[in-house]
């Protein structure tokens, strides 16, 4: 398989990552071993190329690096955060042309590949609404895999409109549209979509979870010729590994059929609706709570919290009212007990009593602190993304 993808370094505070990676590297990577002789074709700073080459061909993989002058970097706070890009506007360089059987197409901020093949499986990393082939690309066969908010982007539709709406844009094959915590759907021309579950993986680092299933899509249903929606669910298999253990090549093709593979948890459905349970006394509280209830939000979840839907005024009977209330509407509670706040604590033992799930975020708490939550089957997490990806996991309808 042939891969034509950016080659970044990604930095994370939360938790600690710095690697030199990027769509197209760690698409190429994540396919080493599971397509031998697969090759990356990338822009990379000319002091980063040899690096690359390297990385590449510890995977198994051929590179061939165009040289440019800018170090672009994608940098987050936390697995979750919006990426922010530098520089902001990269420099534009001339476009990269691949021709092989079959050929994974990512997005560029830098420059552009124009593409014939075979089967050609199109990422487009963000709200491009500029048809796969108006470049001069060729494919006989055409796959467009991007997520639910890229679809909205661009095409103006919204939910599994959009995902037909890409088919006419695209004049595709396929479009496989990610949906978080609820898995994907592929759609197809004249067929009914098919829904493909996502797999629950105790931890959840997000960074670059989409550039994986795109690579392993693009081997099963590209290079093995599946159905597109085995070819998904393969790949979302591919992304539970990944996210789990952030290790990379994949491990050899996964056969559904295996006990192993049997064991996995799928996942699917709508969210529901999340109670934040968490103190909001100070700044860094705030701030947690906050981030938390955005990216709730963006996760699909809606969100009753009590500092945003009741308030901080009224009095304690009528706040302690307004909040258990509040909470026995929800499907799931994530709460956020670094501090071992009473208030909160008291919720989560509320919500266990009514057989409400709770996923509890606890960084820092102390062993003895976690006794009555863990034997009270709430499920304990020290790490934000996955926290919020098994609250949502829990919520679904």
């Amino acid at each position: 398989m042939i891969v034509a993808g950016g080659s970044y370094l990604e930095i994370c505070e939360i938790p600690r990552w710095r690697r030199l990676f990027g769509s197209g590297g760690r698409a190429a990577a994540a396919v080493g071993q599971l397509s031998p002789g697969s090759s990356l074709h990338t822009y990379a700073f000319a002091g980063w190329a040899r690096d690359v080459e390297s990385s590449m061909h510890a995977c198994g993989v051929t590179a061939t690096v165009m040289p440019i002058a800018e170090e672009i970097s994608f940098g987050y706070f936390h697995a979750l955060s919006p990426a922010t890009l530098r520089p902001a506007a990269p420099t534009r360089h001339p476009a990269l042309s691949v021709e092989g059987r079959v050929v994974l197409r990512f997005g560029f901020v830098e420059g552009d590949a124009v593409v014939s093949s075979e089967r050609a499986v199109h990422d487009p990393q963000g709200d491009d609404v500029v048809p796969f082939r108006a470049n001069g690309s060729r494919a006989e066969a055409l796959a467009v895999v991007l997520n639910q908010g890229e679809a909205e982007g661009a095409t103006g539709e919204e939910g599994p409109a959009a995902g037909e709406a890409v088919l006419a844009l695209h004049a595709a094959d396929v479009v496989v549209v990610k949906r978080g915590c609820s898995g994907a759907t592929v759609h197809r021309p004249g067929r009914d979509p098919v829904a493909v579950p996502a797999y629950r993986s105790a931890r959840v680092f997000k960074i670059g979870s989409g550039d994986v299933f795109s690579a392993a899509f693009a081997h099963h249903w590209g290079e093995r010729g599946l159905d597109a929606a085995a070819a998904a669910d393969l790949a979302s298999r591919a992304v539970h590994h990944f996210v789990d253990t952030r290790s990379l090549p994949l491990p050899a093709a996964s056969d559904p059929a295996d006990p192993a593979d049997q064991a996995l948890a799928p996942v699917g459905g709508e969210p529901g609706r999340v109670y934040l349970a968490a103190p909001f006394f100070h700044i860094a509280q705030r701030w947690l709570v906050e981030e938390a209830r955005d990216r709730l939000h963006a996760l699909g979840a809606s969100v009753f919290s009590p500092l945003h839907d009741v308030g901080t005024g009224g009095g304690a009977v009528a706040l302690a009212t307004a909040d258990l209330a509040g909470l026995d509407g929800c499907q799931a509670v994530l709460a956020l007990l670094d501090g071992a706040d009473p208030g909160s604590i008291f919720e989560v033992g509320h919500a266990r009593a009514r057989g409400i799930p709770v996923v509890v975020l606890a960084e820092r708490l102390d062993e003895h602190h976690l006794t009555m939550l863990a034997g009270t089957g709430c499920e304990v997490v020290d790490d934000f993304a996955s926290a919020l990806y098994r609250v949502v996991w829990a919520s679904l309808r």
